[in-house]
């Protein structure tokens, strides 16, 4: 049994009764002590009035003033509530108010103060729902009382108590270790906490990927039942299963990886394979076979429950932290030469590069060829002629890469849809990813072509949900926040570029199609394209189609080309292997002939329930449940994986101390103005107080410090050379400091005539 209040009390859901077995069913409590552990936090619930007990069943007490939200936290003590709505107001909550939640932790809030104009509502910890923090990074000191763990992280204000051997602990101090959180804190009394590991004498002599996976407790060995689980999945296939799926064996078959992913010893699941052919009526149908996860992981299993909890893999560079251990990878990926279970989902366009119409079914495939992005660029771009055994693999992906893919991002362009050059693109995942917008990398553009169709994919599965009314996990996007954009606007304006909203009320896909043309068009292509990308929500699950920005979609998109790596995609497959198993393809038995239930053309013809109503509430249930801790996983995998990249630049930055770097200006503050380096996509600080040649006010309106007696300008959008002074290599800030005889482009200026109206307004 494993599983936070915060889990338990999304089972209470518009003021129903809820059975104390229904939720140790749901909270699979296996055991007398599990469910006895169930019925005290249930007494605990009821005692703090969270919950009321009506006729031996719970029900949620509904409350006004209580809000659900998440602690972002200040190293100066105080805290916000930052609620899941982005249209709520943060909630102020001081250190004493706290009731020993931690940064990140989600809570529950009672306000106790109204907002204002200019403050923000004040609240109280009412309650603990979820601990973000089972384990930190600490540096072990010794005091009177003891040896204590002093988090790095300065928004942990505590130390824990180190319960462990004096030996060990002696070997550890002044050390950076990782520290397992044993016993969170009681009244006054400290959490206690037990070294799981010694990663060196400080972050710089610590592994950087060590480092990433502690700070965000990401697990690098599976369990030894999650491995015995694997051990039990049969290698072999029936005849009973292959009799039930469309045989696809006899088609060329493909797999497309990077090379990385290919080698010996990578994790990466090999998940996704393609097929091509032209149907009667001479249009092109594509053929897109995702690994059928589904059919050896069954739900509320071992492998399916370690899934859940984590959510997603994450791709640490070289490193990928799977979802499932690699033996089952072995069973399941598509390998060229092995008979594989694969639900496939046909495209079929027409002239002009649309959908016309889609099929889904559950098939077996024999790859024929894997092959590389690199490999795939050499075949399409080599003069000489294919090996005799790659001449038909050539042809189909000529006709994929040469004729159907330009017609469907034109298709995506035309809707508004926009795609940013970055040099390098990490992602394993197929389609968008977590960038949640399509990314060119300059290398490889064979890799956004195929993105292109895997986000079709998507697409057709996500329309095919709606219009079954079926239960299913959305991927949506919010618009960017206006205030964020707002600052690269004004930058490029400075660089003499045309950057303009479409329309004044809201923000449209189309605007940022405008603003990539524009930038082409100056020398800090790359810096302004970056920035762009940063100004983008992260992408989000929910339970009903929102409008997905990145991708331009306003009415529904799906997640499904991951099933082995991420756990909401599995989910998908396994809705969509409800409908083909459990599915109504009729509206009564009377009807001779059904509907195909896989197929979009049974669209218009359905209009009854297709699955069985208890599956379908269950369904619905459960996702309902599982959105959050999707999220949630979503974040965490998000911020490693960039933690890991903040890392690598700031290790490469210290290697340059001293170095001058040539820098674009793309924020200015009070305190000082923010420099992009322009090759190494690296941000750093020069700090006013290094700026001792003048004392430098900040004019708010124009963006810029300007000397008091020199009238030297530091201006948004200036190009300036910095030198490299310091990196605080964990924290991963750079400081830099404006090179010797360096000129900024508004020195050459009168700065009488430029300047001296501005400061008068002022």
């Amino acid at each position: 049994m494993d599983f936070s209040i915060a889990t338990l009390l999304s089972f209470f859901t518009d003021d129903k009764l809820v059975a104390g077995k229904f939720l140790e069913k749901k909270l699979e409590c296996h055991s007398e002590e599990d469910a006895e552990q169930l019925q005290i936090i249930l007494d605990a619930l009821e005692r703090a009035e969270i919950l009321a007990k009506e006729r031996g069943k719970y029900r949620r007490v509904p409350e006004t003033d209580v809000v659900e939200a998440k602690l972002r936290c200040s190293s100066k003590g105080f805290c916000f509530a930052i609620q899941d709505s982005e249209d709520a107001e943060d909630i102020y909550i001081r250190e004493s108010y706290l009731s020993n939640a931690w940064n990140g932790d989600r809570v529950l809030v009672k306000i106790v103060k109204e907002g204002s104009r200019r403050r923000s509502p004040e609240g109280i910890v009412r309650l603990i729902l979820e601990r973000a923090n089972p384990s930190l990074l600490a540096r072990v000191v010794q005091k009177d009382e003891g040896f204590r763990a002093v988090p790095l992280d300065d928004r942990l204000l505590f130390e824990l108590e180190l319960k462990d051997e004096e030996a060990r602990l002696q070997a550890a101090l002044d050390h950076l270790v990782h520290v397992s959180v044993v016993q969170y804190p009681i009244a006054q009394y400290l959490p206690q906490g037990a070294v799981t590991k010694v990663l060196g004498s400080d972050a710089e002599a610590a592994a950087d990927t060590d480092i990433v996976c502690c700070k965000h407790d990401l697990l690098r060995q599976f369990p030894a039942e999650v491995l015995a689980a694997v051990k039990d999945i049969p290698s072999k296939l029936t005849k009973t299963v292959l009799k039930k799926r469309r045989d696809l064996r006899d088609q060329l078959t493909v797999t497309i990886e990077d090379e990385l992913h290919l080698s010996a010893g990578n994790e990466t699941f090999i998940e996704n394979a393609f097929t091509l052919q032209k149907t009667e009526a001479g249009q092109w149908q594509l053929g897109i076979h995702l690994a059928d996860v589904a059919e050896y992981v069954p739900a509320q299993g071992v492998l399916d429950r370690w899934a859940k909890k984590h959510g997603t893999a994450v791709f640490l560079g070289q490193m990928t932290i799977p979802l499932f251990p690699s033996e089952l990878q072995e069973k399941i990926e598509l390998r060229p030469g092995s008979d594989r279970l694969t639900m496939s989902i046909f495209l079929t366009f027409d002239d002009q590069g649309n959908v016309a119409e889609f099929e889904i079914a559950p098939s077996v495939i024999q790859v024929d060829h894997s092959l590389s992005y690199q490999k795939v660029q050499h075949l399409l771009s080599s003069d000489e002629p294919a090996d005799q055994d790659l001449v038909d693999v050539t042809a189909l992906l000529n006709d994929l890469i040469f004729n159907l893919s330009p017609l469907i991002k034109a298709q995506r362009l035309q809707r508004g849809g926009f795609q940013i050059s970055l040099p390098e693109v990490t992602s394993a995942f197929k389609d968008e990813g977590r960038f949640g917008t399509m990314i060119v990398s300059p290398t490889l553009p064979v890799r956004s072509l195929l993105a292109e169709v895997m986000i079709l994919a998507g697409r057709a599965v996500a329309q095919h949900m709606i219009a079954l009314g079926l239960p299913a996990i959305y991927c949506y996007q919010a618009k960017p926040d206006f205030e964020s954009l707002e600052n690269l606007i004004k930058l490029g304006n400075n660089l003499n570029l045309k950057l303009k909203l479409e329309s004044e009320e809201e923000l449209l896909p189309h605007d940022y199609q405008h603003f990539i043309q524009e930038f082409s068009q100056t020398d800090m292509t790359k810096i302004l394209n970056y920035l762009l990308q940063e100004t983008l929500d992260v992408p989000r699950y929910g339970t009903h189609p929102h409008p997905h920005f990145g991708l331009a979609y306003n009415d529904g998109y799906a997640r499904v080309c991951c099933p082995g790596q991420r756990y909401s995609d599995l989910v998908m497959q396994r809705i969509l292997k409800l409908v083909f198993s459990e599915g109504r393809d009729r509206r009564s038995s009377r009807v001779k002939v059904g509907v195909n239930l896989g197929s979009s053309t049974c669209h218009d013809q359905v209009n009854w329930n297709v699955l069985p109503t208890p599956i379908q509430t269950e369904l619905e249930e459960s996702i309902a449940g599982l959105i959050l801790q999707l999220n949630d996983q979503e974040k965490i995998a998000d911020d490693a994986e960039k933690d890991l990249q903040g890392l690598q630049k700031a290790e490469k930055m210290k290697a340059h101390t001293g170095h001058t770097f040539r820098g674009l200006i793309t924020g200015v503050q009070s305190y000082g103005f923010f420099v992009e380096i322009e090759d190494l996509l690296v941000e750093g600080l020069v700090h006013v107080s290094s700026l001792k040649d003048d004392w430098y006010e900040y004019r708010a309106r124009h963006s810029c410090l300007v000397g008091r007696k020199n009238r030297i300008a530091y201006r948004l959008g200036n190009t300036v050379e910095v030198e490299v002074k310091s990196v605080d290599y964990y924290r991963q800030q750079i400081d830099l400091a404006i090179a010797k005889n360096t000129k900024t482009e508004d020195e050459a200026q009168d700065p009488e005539s430029t300047w001296s109206d501005s400061a008068e307004e002022e």
